[in-house]
């Protein structure tokens, strides 16, 4: 397993040619036809009913306090709140996200409305305890799901928040890992521990959850999270200019991004997926996705098929 430093600067190397990737592919034509209503599906630890597509933070709200940073995210939150979605994801790993979506957040209708998510990523108890204190702190006071990011000291993190979810504290408890070789220990975690939530890679392109892990979270009753959907661009780029499938038609998708969501949440096992964007037409774009029809099995295998 990789050290912490060595994934800062992994994720440091990542491009943040995202949105020039989405460009092509994004709608630029409006409706003023009503959206259906959102997908949800329930946690299964509560039943409580989540939108599912939510919004990452990695690099997208790592900014500046000034307005001219500010006013894009703002945007992105305020069409993302007014179609219906909830879960807004950070960790104190992010830079200034925890900050900035606390400072959106605060005085505003959408507070109350927001699923806030974030993580723990440290080692030991206390100093586990006060980055959680802190992540409160930053993001207005209410913390909803707090994870263990990237399973670092997951042994001595997991009985605090158990602790902070008795206590009222926080609603619900997750591990988290961005790499595929953690997949054996998310799973054994899984099916010793009591977890409400699992965050996991999972894209066209990054298949390996739905060999086991997937479906040991439905066994054990845990929400999925899904991370990098689009392979942070990746995907995006590669189909730039590429026609899309006639299939796209049959589940009323409009753009790649909304294909390559769809394909996510048709699997039974994810809850909700949450791709990171600072663009306002991109979470339009990505919203879009949890409207209309999934893609059956057929409708997968000929997408796989399309982007291979």
């Amino acid at each position: 397993m990789r050290t912490r430093r060595e994934v800062l600067r992994l994720l440091a190397l990542a491009p943040a040619a995202i949105t020039t990737a989405r460009a092509a592919s994004t709608p630029t034509t409006t409706s003023t036809k009503t959206p259906d209503p959102m997908l949800t599906r329930p946690i299964p630890s509560s039943g409580e009913q989540l939108p599912c597509i939510g919004l990452g933070t990695w690099q997208t709200f790592d900014v500046g306090s000034d307005d001219a940073s500010l006013a894009p995210l703002r945007e992105v939150l305020r069409r993302f709140f007014a179609r219906g979605a909830r879960v807004i994801d950070s960790s104190p790993m992010y830079g200034r996200a925890e900050e900035v979506v606390g400072e959106l957040l605060r005085g505003t209708p959408w507070h109350a409305r927001a699923f806030v998510a974030t993580k723990v990523w440290t080692s030991g108890k206390a100093e586990g305890e006060a980055q959680i204190a802190a992540s409160e702190r930053r993001m207005g006071g209410r913390l909803d799901l707090v994870q263990v990011h990237n399973l670092v000291d997951v042994a001595t993190h997991l009985p605090t928040l158990r602790a902070m979810k008795e206590a009222g504290r926080i609603r619900y408890v997750g591990v988290t890992h961005y790499s595929t070789g953690a997949f054996a220990e998310l799973e054994r975690l899984l099916r010793t521990e009591r977890l409400d939530f699992v965050q996991l890679p999972y894209s066209v392109e990054t298949r390996e959850a739905e060999q086991r892990l997937l479906p040991a979270a439905r066994d054990a009753g845990a929400a999925v999270l899904v991370m990098r959907p689009f392979e942070q661009g990746g995907l995006l780029r590669a189909l730039r200019g590429k026609p899309l499938p006639a299939l796209a038609a049959e589940v009323g998708a409009t753009s790649w991004a909304q294909l390559l969501l769809k394909f996510i949440l048709s699997h039974p096992a994810v809850t909700c997926a949450i791709p990171a964007t600072a663009n306002p037409a991109h979470v339009d774009d990505d919203l879009a996705a949890a409207q209309g029809p999934l893609l059956d099995d057929a409708q997968r295998k000929k997408l796989l098929a399309a982007v291979a």
